[in-house]
């Protein structure tokens, strides 16, 4: 790695650090790592946390303006010299569904706006399926910048985006999350497992049900695993309606 690269992760590393901190302190949330040699170990103890409450109207719309503002012009990894514009998301702040992708493409890159070329025409379509529009749902990406040729994400990027995708998320407080392949599946869920093995049932989330399903993009190479993927829309179908969302 080249020392301009280097030094670009480690100061994407200490910003994504430090809102971490921030955010954890905002929540009254005690620090896991952090504790006095006199305690004992029943006071070191961390209780769990109640899951927090959806937003209320307009609190996630404020709540995903701050984020978008904090990330503000991010140069928190070297992706920042090649892009065109940065994809930070769009849709319902308050959203129920919210569909997480790997990263931009060559079209969300000029339009800054996510899943808007062939493979988001078709993210479209399933979201039309389902009896929803787009405005209804939220759509973000891993990355919020495209990689060079449309490659796969790389650790060091995955580091520096993830703390605003969290962000996101806890702003929305969706029910449901359809994570659309691999790398979105992997990132949430922390298993590096394949997404073959993954589809097809929920897994969870800080207490959000996430099902991951093949990527539109997969799906225009392989039309046949579009069966595939209905089966998993139905089910997060059935969970929304379930929940009343």
């Amino acid at each position: 790695m080249r020392e301009e690269e280097a030094q670009a992760e480690l100061a994407g590393m200490l910003v994504s650090l430090k809102d971490q901190l921030l955010w954890n302190r905002e929540k009254g949330r005690p620090l896991p790592f952090v504790c006095h040699r006199n305690q004992t170990p029943a006071e070191r103890r961390v209780e769990p946390q109640a899951a927090a409450p959806r937003p209320g109207p307009g609190e996630g719309s404020l709540n995903l303006e701050a984020v978008r503002e904090n990330l503000g012009d991010c140069r928190r990894c070297s992706l920042a010299a090649l892009r065109k514009n940065l994809v930070f998301g769009e849709g319902n702040p308050q959203a129920a569904l919210v569909f997480v992708g790997e990263a931009p493409g060559a079209e969300e890159d000029r339009e800054g706006r996510p899943f808007v070329g062939s493979a988001g025409q078709l993210l479209t379509k399933i979201i039309g399926a389902m009896g929803l529009e787009r405005e209804d749902v939220y759509i973000c990406n891993i990355l919020k910048c495209r990689p060079p040729d449309n490659r796969d994400p790389e650790p060091q990027e995955i580091r520096a985006c993830e703390p605003y995708l969290i962000k996101q998320l806890q702003a929305i407080g969706p029910q449901v999350i359809c994570a659309l392949g691999t790398f979105a599946a992997k990132t949430l869920l922390k298993k590096d497992v394949p997404i073959t093995a993954l589809r097809g049932r929920f897994h969870s989330y800080e207490g959000i049900k996430v099902m991951p399903t093949y990527h539109p993009a997969y799906l225009l190479r392989n039309p046949a695993a579009k069966k595939l993927v209905w089966e998993d829309v139905q089910m997060i179908m059935k969970e929304l309606a379930r929940e009343g969302g």
